[in-house]
C-alpha cells in the first residue's frame, strides 16, 4: 500500500486491493457495539481473507472500538484499515495490564500489518553455570532454561557472552568441557596448560577448592566483582608474605583477568544495578531503537532495532509498542531507562511487573549519569540508523541495477538463490537464501535435506528409490517443487510477503530449464527466473546469466550488479555447504547403537569404549558383549539378536 490512498465518496482507492468502502468497514464495527461490555480486553480486527489487520487493547473496549465508527476523525492509515475489516474478535481481561500484556502476544504471534511492529525472532544467550554436576561448568547457553543451574543475563550478541566467558576462564579456572569430555579425560588438556582451567577432570583441585571458585564466580557475575577482588587481593598478599611466590602470581592474574572487564566502562553505572536503557532515533520516517544491557552494574553489551510503523506514529506510542513486544519474549530487568515519556507509562510498567513477577520501574531521566546513558545509547541508534539508511540506499540502487540487467519490469523486493551440496550424493541438501532491500534476510533462510535419491538412506533411514545419487537436475527439481507446493498451499493469495520476485539458481541452462518445468507443473507464471553459472573453468568474475527467453547476459568485469550477484551466489553456496556439513556431521555423531532397544548414552559409551567403533560391536559374540561393564548377559543377547535377527 501507499500512503497517497486517499478517500473519494466513501470509497478507499487501494493499489493492493480492491475498491472497499469505509462505510462499509465502519458498519462492520458498529454492529459489534451491542453486545460489547465496558471492560478490559483485546480486539482484533480481521479481512476478508482472514488475516489480521490490527491487535489492540483497551481499558473500555467500548468506548475504545466505538472510535473506528468515525472514520473521518482517523489518519488516512487507519481509515484503510476500516475499510479492510470485514470482521473482529474481542477478549476481555480482568486487568488493562493484563490486556496489554495479552496484546504484546497477539501481536507477535499475528504480526498484523497495521500494528507498530518488531521484527526480530533472535533470542538472546546467556551465561549458564550447570547445576547437574559435581563441577559445575560455565558455558555459554541459548534457548529454554531448561537445565538446572544458574543463568546470567541477558547478552546482547555471542561476542559479549565469549568476552565474559573470557575472563571468567582468566579469573575462576572454570571447566567449560561438556560432561562426556571431563568424564573421559586422562590429563589435562590445553585450557589447564594456558591457566585457564583448574583441571578438575584429572584432580587437580578438590571439590571443595573447586565449589569456592565457582561461589567467586557466581559473586562476580552478579555484582560482586569488587568483593571478589578483594578478597583475592588478600589471598595474593598472603601468598606472598608465606613466600609462595607462583601462588600469589596465580592469584595476580586473575585480578588482572577482572580488572579488565571493568575498565571498559566510561560512564559510572556502578548505581544501575540490572537496567536496559532504550533510546530512539528518527530520521527520514524511520526509527532505530537501542537496548543496552546493564546487569549487576557491568555492561553486557547493546543491540539495534528497526521496528516498522507509520509515519503519524509519535515517538512514546512506538517506544510503548515495542517494549511490550520486545519483553513479551525477554524478562524485563527491575528498571528501564528510556529516552522518551511513554503515553500509557503507569499500565506499562504494571503489566511489566506482572510478567517480572516482581516491581519494574519505568526511569526517563533529564540529568545524571542516567540520563548521560540515555544519551549514549541515542547516540548509536542515530548511528546505526544513518547506516541502514545509507546501506539500505546502496542496495536499491543494485536492485534496481539487477533489473535493468535482466529487464525486469521493476527492482525486487524479495530475491531467493538455491544451490544445492553433497558429496557423492550422500547427505545431499539444498539450500535457499533470501535478499532485499534491507540485505541478506538470514531469518527466512532454508535448507531441505534432499530425500528422493535412490540407495540413499534420508535422515529416518528410509532409503530413496527415485533418482540416482548426484543428480544435481533431480535435487533441485525436488527442491523447488517441495518449496513453491508448499507457498501454493500455505499463501494461495501471495498475502503475506514470503512469495519471491526473483528466483536465481546456481548453474547454467540446465538447472534453468528444471526451474521452467516444475513451475510448469504447478501452474507459476509470474515470478522471474534466471540462472548464473561461473565462466570458463569456473573462473569467477565472467559469471554467464541465463533467461527464460534465452538470452544470455554476460556483465561487464567492474559492473557493481555483477559484484552483487557473486555476493548472492556465495552465500547461497556458502549456506548449502552449511547445512550439508552439519547433516554430515551429525550422521557421524549417530551409530547404529542408538536404534538398539535398551541401549541408553551410558551403555553406548561403555560398549564403543571396549570396541571403539560401532561397527564392532555388531560383529561381536554375545559373550563379548557381556564382557563389557554395565551390560549384563541377557542385555548382550538382545544387542547379538538385534543386529543378527535372522540367526
Amino acid at each position: 500500500m501507499t500512503a497517497g490512498s486517499e478517500i473519494d465518496n466513501g470509497e478507499m482507492t487501494d493499489p493492493d486491493a480492491p475498491t472497499v468502502s469505509v462505510a462499509q468497514g465502519a458498519a462492520v464495527i458498529a454492529r459489534h457495539l451491542k453486545t460489547l461490555p465496558n471492560t478490559p480486553g483485546v480486539y482484533r480486527m480481521i479481512a476478508g481473507d482472514g488475516a489480521i489487520l490490527y491487535v489492540g487493547k483497551a481499558k473500555d473496549l467500548k468506548k475504545r472500538v466505538v472510535a473506528y465508527t468515525a472514520p473521518e476523525r482517523q489518519s488516512t492509515r487507519i481509515r484503510r484499515m476500516i475499510a479492510l475489516t470485514t470482521d473482529m474478535e474481542f477478549v476481555t481481561t480482568a486487568t488493562e495490564a493484563e490486556a496489554l500484556l495479552l496484546e504484546s502476544n497477539l501481536i507477535k504471534r499475528y504480526a498484523p500489518r497495521y500494528n507498530i511492529l518488531l521484527r526480530d525472532d533472535k533470542s538472546f544467550p546467556y551465561i549458564l553455570v550447570t547445576g547437574d554436576h559435581d563441577y559445575p561448568q560455565v558455558v555459554k547457553y541459548r534457548g529454554a532454561k531448561s537445565r538446572p543451574g544458574d543463568y546470567f543475563g541477558p547478552f546482547a550478541s555471542v561476542w559479549a557472552v565469549n568476552d565474559a566467558l573470557n575472563v571468567l576462564q582468566r579469573a575462576f579456572l572454570l571447566r567449560s568441557c561438556s560432561d562426556h569430555v571431563f568424564s573421559g579425560r586422562s590429563r589435562p588438556c590445553l585450557l589447564y596448560q594456558i591457566k585457564r582451567c583448574s583441571a578438575p577432570c584429572v584432580g587437580r583441585i578438590s571439590k571443595d577448592e573447586y565449589a569456592d571458585l565457582v561461589g567467586q564466580a557466581r559473586a562476580f557475575l552478579t555484582g560482586g566483582s569488587r568483593a571478589v577482588q578483594a578478597d583475592l587481593s588478600k589471598r595474593m598478599q598472603a601468598a606472598s608474605d608465606a613466600l609462595e611466590f607462583e601462588l600469589a602470581a596465580q592469584y595476580r592474574d586473575r585480578i588482572q583477568a577482572m580488572t579488565r572487564i571493568q575498565a571498559h566502562q566510561d560512564i559510572n553505572i556502578r548505581t544501575v544495578g540490572d537496567a536496559d536503557v532504550v533510546a530512539a532515533h528518527r530520521q527520514g520516517g524511520q526509527t532505530c531503537v537501542q537496548v543496552f544491557f546493564f546487569r549487576t552494574g557491568a555492561n553486557f553489551g547493546n543491540r539495534a532495532y528497526f521496528p516498522s510503523h507509520g509515519p503519524d506514529d509519535d515517538m512514546g506510542e512506538v517506544l510503548e509498542a515495542f517494549l511490550g513486544q520486545f519483553y513479551a519474549r525477554a524478562l524485563p530487568p527491575k528498571a528501564l531507562i528510556l529516552s522518551h515519556a511513554l503515553p500509557n507509562r503507569a499500565l506499562v510498567e504494571d503489566a511489566l511487573s506482572v510478567r517480572a513477577d516482581r516491581r519494574v520501574r519505568i526511569i526517563v531521566p533529564t540529568r545524571g549519569d542516567k540520563r548521560k546513558m540515555v544519551d549514549h545509547a541515542r547516540n548509536n541508534a542515530k548511528e546505526a540508523l544513518s547506516r541502514r539508511q545509507s546501506e539500505s540506499a546502496t542496495q536499491r540502487k543494485l536492485l534496481e541495477g539487477l533489473a535493468d540487467a535482466l529487464g525486469l519490469e521493476s527492482a525486487p523486493d524479495r530475491i531467493e538463490v538455491y544451490d544445492n551440496s553433497h558429496v557423492g550424493g550422500t547427505k545431499a541438501v539444498g539450500g535457499m537464501i533470501v535478499a532485499g532491500p534491507d540485505g541478506f534476510e538470514k531469518g527466512a533462510y532454508r535448507k531441505f535435506n534432499i530425500k528422493g535419491a535412490a540407495n540413499v538412506p534420508d535422515a529416518d533411514g528410509k532409503v530413496g528409490t527415485g533418482f540416482a545419487p548426484g543428480d544435481d537436475y533431480a535435487m533441485m527439481r525436488e527442491v523447488l517443487t517441495r518449496r513453491f507446493s508448499r507457498a501454493l498451499k500455505d499463501d494461495p493469495e501471495r498475502a503475506e510477503g514470503q512469495w519471491p520476485d526473483l528466483i536465481l539458481v546456481d548453474g547454467g541452462k540446465g538447472q534453468l530449464g528444471i526451474a521452467l518445468e516444475v513451475f510448469e507443473d504447478l501452474g507459476i507464471e509470474d515470478v522471474a527466473l534466471a540462472a548464473i553459472a561461473k565462466g570458463p573453468d569456473r573462473n569467477a568474475g565472467r559469471e554467464h546469466i541465463f533467461m527464460p527467453d534465452g538470452r544470455e547476459i554476460l556483465l561487464k568485469p567492474q559492473d557493481p550488479v555483477l559484484y552483487f550477484l557473486q555476493r548472492l551466489r556465495d552465500e547461497a553456496h556458502r549456506f548449502a555447504i552449511g547445512a550439508h556439513r552439519g547433516r554430515r556431521t551429525k550422521a557421524i555423531q549417530t551409530s547404529r547403537l542408538d536404534e538398539v532397544p535398551g541401549i541408553g548414552a551410558q551403555r553406548k559409551r561403555a560398549l564403543l569404549h571396549h570396541f571403539g567403533h560401532a561397527k564392532a560391536v555388531e560383529e561381536a559374540r554375545p559373550e563379548d558383549i557381556a564382557a563389557v561393564d554395565g551390560i549384563s548377559k541377557s542385555m548382550a543377547r538382545k544387542i547379538y539378536d538385534w543386529f543378527h535377527p535372522d540367526d
